[in-house]
């Protein structure tokens, strides 16, 4: 049996479409952040370009969903791209011309999937590739999506997990790398299976990867992830969200914190906690969502750097959100700090050192260890600048001179034993790399 344990090694880098484009991206948004990430984060080690929900419906144009629209599907219940979005997928050519171009270019491509089975497929009681059995058969009738109404979940059996093998055998054909499962990950809308619903999908999805003969990364979404089912969770994806969708807005990055804390000691090679996307650059191309439509993110810049330091140091998987071509220089120097993808690439054993707050305003500091150094993020959730003393005795051995550098900054700060001032901007950070 493949060990889905040897992809993903460190977290996946790459871009998902949903933040700029939503429902209605196109093939020449795809091929365009392609271009992109290849003249321009490939070297950095960005490489996957994920299309994200909806591909499959030709009356999609923004981030909301149709209810029971048609949707573009082959006789075997398989959804198929929407020709009218994605020319290059006519004469069943699907998403293969559009993988191939990102194969060309170097990089890796990604789908977006719900679980389950298309309603549509139910409908027309489609029979499942290579089997006697039916699309109405194995679909659940009461494991529905609580925000989209294309699919049923699937009953808990063999024919079930046939029609699984048959959809990841046909995205194995097109040369999809990266699969992003939605609505597996989370468990308040489905109460017929408590504690943990839909744990038996994520096991059919894994061995339909297994059996498919391609390397595919398995993310799972959204989120809240159930903490305690951690070893499930790792022993069948490479990914999984730990939040429903992450915007822009402080309150929700500053709910990250907490979070990030009740996931710590998780991360390691194979299986990541997914802290979801980087809401930054240009944002809601086609509508409005956590915001206003066709907006640059409206995190500060101080933010923005704690969105980074947070995500980096905790290792969660980084998916751009903002649209790739609009990037504007700022953005661009986030994604490509040499020190900062060196750190998210080697770092290890991250945990919250200090939390230091009156009123949800004060100091948080987390640390890591790296390959000879230590890893320090100073995070200030105050609305003022503070000035900080870092105690470097902490971490390392007392009286001892360290170089201390600023990874956003680019510089070294100086040495120092013991104690490190600084100051940080309001919901702003500080990223260390600490050495001998």
């Amino acid at each position: 049996m493949p060990d889905h344990k040897r992809l993903a090694k460190t977290p996946p880098l790459g871009w998902n479409s949903w933040d700029c484009f939503g429902a209605g991206v196109t093939e020449a948004q795809l091929r365009e952040n392609a271009d992109y990430m290849a003249k321009n984060l490939k070297a950095y080690g960005w490489e996957y370009i994920v299309c994200d929900i909806q591909w499959y419906e030709p009356k999609a144009v923004d981030n909301d969903y149709n209810a029971f629209t048609e949707l573009s599907m082959d006789a075997y219940g398989r959804l198929l791209p929407a020709e009218n979005r994605f020319p290059s997928a006519a004469n069943g050519r699907g998403f293969a011309p559009i993988a191939d171009y990102v194969h060309g270019l170097g990089l890796k491509f990604g789908l977006h999937m719900m679980r389950g089975v298309p309603r549509q497929a139910v409908a027309q009681n489609c029979p499942i590739w290579g089997t006697k059995t039916t699309c109405r058969e194995i679909a659940h009738p009461f494991s529905v999506c609580a925000w989209n109404t294309d699919m049923y979940g699937l009953k808990n059996c063999a024919a079930a997990q046939s029609y699984y093998d048959s959809v990841i055998e046909l995205y194995a054909s097109w040369g999809v790398d990266f699969i992003k499962c939605d609505d597996i990950c989370v468990t308040e809308f489905r109460k017929w299976d408590e504690p943990y619903s839909a744990y038996y999908e994520i096991e059919m999805l894994r061995r339909a990867i297994d059996r498919c003969g391609r390397d595919i990364v398995l993310s799972l979404s959204p989120g809240p992830a159930v903490r305690d089912r951690a070893r499930h969770l790792q022993a069948h994806a490479n990914m999984w969200r730990l939040t429903g969708d992450f915007w822009d807005q402080w309150p929700k990055l500053y709910a990250m914190f907490d979070t990030c804390h009740a996931w710590e000691g998780v991360p390691k090679a194979g299986g990541w906690p997914d802290c979801d996307m980087l809401p930054i650059g240009v944002l809601s191309k086609n509508g409005v969502c956590g915001g206003p439509q066709n907006r640059k993110t409206q995190f500060t810049l101080s933010e923005q750097y704690t969105l980074m330091s947070l995500w980096g140091i905790f290792k969660s998987p980084l998916m751009i959100g903002g649209n790739l071509p609009e990037m504007d220089a700022f953005t661009l120097s986030l994604l490509t700090n040499t020190a900062y993808m060196r750190m998210h690439r080697e770092c290890y054993g991250a945990k919250q050192l200090l939390r230091d707050e009156r009123g949800g305003k004060g100091t948080i500091i987390w640390t890591a260890n790296g390959k000879q150094c230590k890893y320090m993020a100073v995070f200030n959730t105050a609305d003022k600048a503070r000035k900080v003393q870092v105690f470097l005795d902490d971490i390392l051995m007392p009286d001892t001179a360290y170089t201390v550098y600023d990874i956003w900054q680019n510089r070294t700060l100086g040495t120092y034993k013991n104690r490190c001032p600084l100051t940080v901007d309001p919901h702003g950070a500080r990223l260390l790399r600490i050495e001998a």
